[in-house]
């Protein structure tokens, strides 16, 4: 038997719902103390509630995390920490969403080969899907963009002289510099609203 069981939850941000594996955990009967909820990226394993379970670990503890995702999304570091939680920390871990990852079975060298590899695909995986998303991210943004989306604060809006300002400019009875300075802003950024003003056709 376990000297100690303890959970491990994990959601990438704080509107994320961690409900479905505290649901899990809790159908395991783990002490509400045991569980550990952590609403952060899993780029890394530098978070709060991570770094203060792997303390209070000690030999012949349980640890159980829904899915090998939930422990982390960096294949090699997903790996380092399976290491020195199953070698040094020499505790036991179940992933329930995938049953051959249970070290509590198949300890023979058999056991422990089939085991290693199934964790490291579903670590290149997660890792993988993680690099998909960012990918999938950067072509919708560039997507957007090709379309016209902006990103980013929205422009404040016109200083109620622009329009004066803008008519005299392009008249050529005071310069841009003058003008950016009667509307109090920076010459760049008097031209480039220009170039948005006679594209929406306001004059």
């Amino acid at each position: 038997m376990p000297n100690n069981t303890y959970g491990y939850i994990r959601v990438s941000t704080t509107d994320q719902n961690e409900d479905r594996q505290l649901i899990a955990m809790q159908e395991l009967s783990i002490p509400e103390k045991n569980m550990f909820v952590e609403k952060q990226s899993g780029k890394d394993f530098q978070r709060p509630q991570y770094k203060k379970l792997v303390r209070k670990l000690k030999p012949d503890d349980l640890l159980y995390i829904k899915s090998i995702d939930r422990l982390g999304r960096n294949y090699e570091e997903i790996l380092e920490q399976w290491r020195i939680l199953t070698k040094e920390k020499r505790i036991d871990i179940v992933v329930l969403d995938m049953p051959l990852l249970d070290t509590r079975r198949g300890k023979d060298l058999m056991g422990t080969f089939l085991s290693d590899i199934v964790l490291q695909v579903l670590s290149f995986v997660a890792e993988n899907e993680r690099t998909n998303i960012r990918q999938r991210q950067k072509e919708g943004i560039a997507a957007a963009k090709a379309r016209g989306v902006r990103f980013g604060r929205p422009p404040r809006p016109l200083p109620e002289n622009y329009h004066s300002a803008y008519q005299r400019w392009k008249a050529g009875t005071i310069t841009g510099t003058a003008a950016a300075r009667e509307c109090g802003m920076p010459l760049s950024t008097f031209r480039y609203r220009a170039e948005i003003y006679e594209k929406a056709k306001l004059l």
